[in-house]
């Protein structure tokens, strides 16, 4: 059984049993949306994540690129490797480092 998460993605096209599930689990998401690409999928049922942006150094009215390293949990639903592109959500910490939940999965990056 499928429910709705909150927000509008494409749903896995499998069914899993994970607890910490946001389609068939019981948990809630709630807060920032991040989109990133898969950096490693080493660890059971976790990604990391990394996201690049832009900070602004008012100094030299200039932008430099920074990156970010995130932790997530990856259902078996979604079951994303690296290289994939991946939007994820925050949710309740999950363990020491994970407090985001993968939510859709895009085509690899060209």
């Amino acid at each position: 059984m499928k429910r709705d998460i909150g927000i509008d993605v494409k749903e896995p096209d499998r069914e899993c049993d994970d607890v910490n599930c946001p389609f068939h689990g019981k948990l809630p998401v709630r807060g920032q949306i991040i989109e990133g690409v898969v950096v490693s999928d080493k660890a059971e049922k976790t990604v990391v994540v990394q996201r690049v942006y832009m900070k602004k150094i008012r100094k030299y009215e200039r932008y430099e690129k920074r990156r970010s390293k995130i932790h997530a949990h990856n259902p078996p639903c979604i079951a994303a490797k690296a290289g994939d592109v991946v939007k994820i959500m925050e949710c309740r910490p999950l363990s020491k480092t994970k407090s985001f939940v993968v939510v859709e999965k895009r085509s690899p990056s060209p």
